[in-house]
């Protein structure tokens, strides 16, 4: 039995559905929530979603500069 809330149509169209990808290639936090909004945007929230995905992106970019920031040149 599948629960519309647990498995809704924005995400269960799809052939792999996000979380099985996200957990099978053991992404991080950030990096599952910029593939689960950007598959989503169109079904659900729109540019909302996107500026979700996007703010996820930003804290990759923030996080991977503070590591390069402190490795030795």
């Amino acid at each position: 039995m599948t629960n519309s809330k647990i498995s809704p149509q924005h995400y269960s169209k799809y052939k792999i559905e996000p979380i099985d990808f996200i957990q099978a290639n053991k992404l991080d936090f950030a990096q599952g929530n910029v593939i689960k909004y950007v598959l989503r945007y169109k079904d659900k929230n729109g540019i909302e979603d996107l500026q979700k995905a996007k703010q996820n992106i930003d804290f990759l970019i923030k996080y991977l500069e503070k590591a390069n920031a402190k490795e030795p040149y």
